[in-house]
């Protein structure tokens, strides 16, 4: 495939960039990558995303396709190079994406707001983050049935989701 039939818009920095990067990896696809400035919008990136104006977004053959897991999702679904990244049974499907959307909806936003809490409101996101961090532990147990990943033997959905805040 030419390069510039696909391109990723983002920043190198941005955890939920890094998701749609890792899933191109894990596929072997070749990608061509914009890198965007924080603080500025380029006008490719305003016109790909006009809703919500933010990385990452793919654009696969001048059609744009935005946020982060349903950028991992349009990979998997489109490129059968590679291993498969979301679960092909459909309640494993479910489970996954239920607990992609847990750590970018219920979980990050704690590590966000940590960031600039005090005093007892620190200690009370701390607790909340810890009981984040054991409920997607005891999913860990359930959905890797003993293996390496979450996704099993190989790197999965769930993995490049949670994986992402990982980096440092």
């Amino acid at each position: 495939m030419a390069r510039t039939e696909l391109k990723l818009l983002g920043a190198w920095p941005s955890p939920y960039v890094m998701r749609p990067r890792i899933a191109l990896n894990i596929k072997s696809v070749d990608y061509e990558f914009l890198q965007e400035t924080f603080g500025s919008k380029s006008q490719l990136l305003l016109e790909s995303n006009p809703v919500h104006k933010k990385i990452p977004v793919l654009i696969h053959k001048g059609k744009p396709i935005c946020e982060s897991l349903i950028i991992v999702e349009y990979i998997d679904e489109t490129w059968s190079s590679g291993p498969s990244i979301l679960p092909s049974d459909p309640y494993d499907r479910a489970i996954a994406k239920f607990w992609g959307a847990y750590v970018d909806e219920k979980w990050f936003p704690n590590l966000r707001i940590l960031s600039t809490a005090e005093g007892e409101a620190k200690d009370q996101v701390i607790g909340t983050i810890v009981e984040g961090l054991d409920l997607l532990e005891d999913a860990f147990v359930k959905i890797s049935k003993g293996k390496t990943f979450f996704g099993g033997d190989q790197i999965g959905y769930l993995d490049i989701a949670f994986g992402c805040y990982l980096g440092g």
